[in-house]
């Protein structure tokens, strides 16, 4: 589980791909405590067990699954990406809660400059704009952001300063592709209030009515 509170800008040093994706990543900064083999780390907002490591880089291997449903596979050697280690018991928690699964790939469509911050609007379909909600949460490459606009297949959230030098967001343009994850509270309220198929008619074919 992570919070979507970015702690350091990572580098990518290698991509392999052998019998799947294979990532080899460098913090930009070193970690104040070091990181273990076995560990979770959400690399733009995907979480991904380090295989490796020493006190300057890991490796990760990358799932078919994750690679086909997130930007991951698009990332070149040099690439900046954002790094946010596991929450720990007693860490302080901020953000909201992120999970690391990523729902789907947005593409900025709109940069609106806002004063000093700006506005990135991202379509995102019509699943993951229903399951949202204006001022909820939302993950975009791992950033906690909270939902500033919100249309049928698209969403809005706006960038201070801050998040925009201290993450790889202030970089991005639009036709940039974006990884997203909804707040898993809208997810379980949207699940609770579908229907659930439990009709008079199957009640009658599975034998319970006559």
């Amino acid at each position: 589980m992570f919070t979507g509170l970015i702690q350091r800008i990572g580098t990518v040093k290698r991509v392999s791909r052998g019998a799947g994706l294979v990532l080899e990543i460098a913090a930009d900064e070193p970690w104040a405590r070091p990181l273990e083999a076995g560990e979770s780390v959400a690399v733009n907002g995907v979480c991904l067990t380090v295989v490796k490591c020493d006190a300057s880089r890991f490796t990760a291997d990358v799932l078919d699954e994750t690679e086909a449903r997130t930007g991951l596979c698009e990332l070149l050697p040099g690439a900046k990406v954002n790094l946010e280690r596991a929450l720990r018991a007693g860490d302080a928690m901020g953000g909201h809660i992120v999970q690391g699964h990523v729902d789907c790939r947005g593409t900025i469509v709109e940069k609106l400059t806002k004063g000093r911050d700006f506005q990135l609007r991202i379509k995102c379909g019509r699943v993951l704009a229903a399951q949202s909600v204006l001022k909820g949460s939302i993950a975009v490459d791992g950033v906690s952001l909270t939902i500033s606009a919100i249309g049928n297949d698209w969403l809005g959230v706006d960038i201070i300063p801050t998040t925009a030098s201290d993450t790889t967001l202030g970089a991005r343009r639009v036709g940039d592709f974006v990884n997203l994850e909804g707040d898993i509270v809208g997810k379980y309220m949207a699940k609770s209030a579908a229907p659930s198929g439990l009709t008079e008619d199957a009640l009658r074919r599975a034998g319970f009515m006559i």
